[in-house]
């Protein structure tokens, strides 16, 4: 039996509110899954288990905040052990973040998964049969009849060997006439469903594999036009999950939190150097002639890879400064800085930046940003950078020195590219410039490394093609 906790999001949370569970009890779940959607003071975010088994008993009802760490839900766990299922370690003493989320089915344990009250069946001649609710789920979702199995476990338990031996031996089993799979619905998805009179068969889902949330109720109740619906009840849980006039106050003073913590404790240092973008500039020009209006790129994309393949080359500044020394980051994790529509900001990672091809980093960067202004990001995506990369070009900002965001060591900041009087080879020209700026803890590097830095982000700006 494991916990799933509140987790920290970041240096600067302290404590969270559940919004919504994803999940019913007794629902299968795999490593990786969303299964609880929970408001910070700087967005509401989706966050996942990391463990796979069986969903157990909510410990906390939607629309209760409490402090990081507090177990919200029991885990049964594949493999039968405790364990915690959500990490409840801030940054700060868990430098590398939470683990990226496994995409892959879990291996086949030994025995099923049994709950804490397994649900016997008498199978007629088979004797007595028992299966837990991943097996029930397996056997709904391939068609299978459990009572017609012999269970091939200990004590004649149905496994889940037996539900593929029996689906893939009866093809027939899903004809026309047998039940459509039903959509997935997330309990609070189905209370206002309730509430506000809608009929879910109408709703599409935008959760995963378009399970029904409670904002896609919200959305097609919005849409219904003629009857009037009941007034929904002021529950906590529906309180939780509208927009909070508190929100951007709330979100003003945590960041004032981590602001002055950084500015107190944290010595900085400051450089700043002056690119010639013409060469990366006419490259990107020449592409984007060549390419679809969808694979087109923008500045952007070309300094972010540049950031970070600087930062795979000085990993000095690439990682984390606890207990009073540097640990370096395992892999160049980019946050970046996004601000939000209704004020404040976040900083969403782009894991393992220096890997990606820079088509794949735009294309990464504008999914983050979008979901970032519209409160859908994961939790995996708002812990763990290793370096944080601000860009006020498109605001019209030509110079930014930012703070660095404890417990990272360095912050790099690009303004907007401008065309300024250089000279090149002796002669006077008119060329587009970008200003570039790290800011970076005393601590951990010194103004040689910082400078050995910018030295590299503007040596691979000028050889485009092999970003």
């Amino acid at each position: 039996m494991g916990e799933f906790t509140m987790p920290s999001l970041g240096a600067d949370m302290d404590e969270g509110t559940l919004v919504e569970w994803l999940v019913e009890p007794g629902a299968p779940i795999r490593r990786g899954d969303p299964v609880a959607v929970v408001e910070t003071a700087k967005s509401t975010i989706e966050v996942e288990c990391f463990e796979s088994g069986t969903m157990g008993r909510p410990l906390v009802e939607p629309g209760t905040t409490v402090p990081v760490g507090t177990p919200l839900a029991l885990i049964e766990t594949a493999a039968g052990t405790r364990g915690k299922a959500g990490s409840a370690r801030k940054p700060r003493k868990e430098p590398q973040g939470p683990p990226a989320p496994e995409r892959t089915r879990p291996a086949e344990p030994a025995e099923p998964v049994r709950t804490r009250e397994p649900v016997a069946s008498e199978a007629p001649g088979h004797g007595h049969v028992e299966a837990g609710p991943l097996i029930r789920h397996l056997a709904e979702e391939g068609g299978v009849d459990l009572a017609a199995l012999r269970g091939s476990g200990p004590g004649g338990r149905v496994t889940r060997a037996d539900i593929e031996r029996a689906a893939a031996a009866a093809p027939t089993a899903r004809t026309p006439t047998a039940r459509a799979p039903r959509a997935r619905v997330t309990p609070l998805a189905r209370r206002r469903a309730a509430e506000l009179g809608v009929d879910l068969s109408s709703v599409a889902g935008t959760g995963k594999d378009a399970a029904i949330r409670a904002e896609d109720v919200s959305r097609a109740a919005s849409g219904l036009a003629g009857a009037p619906s009941p007034p929904p009840r002021p529950t906590a849980a529906v309180r939780a999950s509208r927009p909070s006039e508190d929100q951007a106050p709330a979100m003003r003073r945590a960041i004032a939190r981590l602001m002055s913590r950084a500015n107190r404790d944290v010595p900085h240092y400051y450089l700043s150097t002056t690119v010639d973008m013409a060469v990366p500039m006419d490259w990107l020009h020449d592409r984007n002639r060549r390419s679809p209006m969808s694979e087109r790129l923008l500045p952007a994309a070309l300094l972010l890879k540049a950031a970070a393949l600087a930062a795979h080359e000085v990993p000095e500044l690439n990682g984390f400064w606890t207990d009073d020394r540097f640990t370096a980051g395992e892999g160049v994790h980019l946050g970046v800085a996004v601000s939000l529509r209704g004020g404040g900001l976040i900083a969403p990672v782009l894991r393992g930046a220096d890997t990606l091809e820079v088509p794949a980093l735009m294309s990464a960067l504008k999914d983050l940003v979008s979901r970032a202004r519209t409160g859908r990001l994961r939790g995996s995506e708002v812990s763990g950078a290793t370096l944080t990369v601000t860009n006020l070009g498109d605001q019209g900002v030509e110079t930014v020195f930012g703070v660095v965001h404890p417990p990272q060591v360095a912050l790099v900041g690009f303004g907007r590219v401008v065309d300024r009087p250089w000279a090149v080879d002796g002669l006077l020209g008119v060329r587009p410039v970008v200003t570039v700026t790290l800011s970076a803890d005393h601590r951990a590097t010194d103004g040689a490394v910082g400078a050995r830095y910018l030295t590299a982000v503007d040596r691979l700006l000028q050889n485009p093609e092999k970003l």
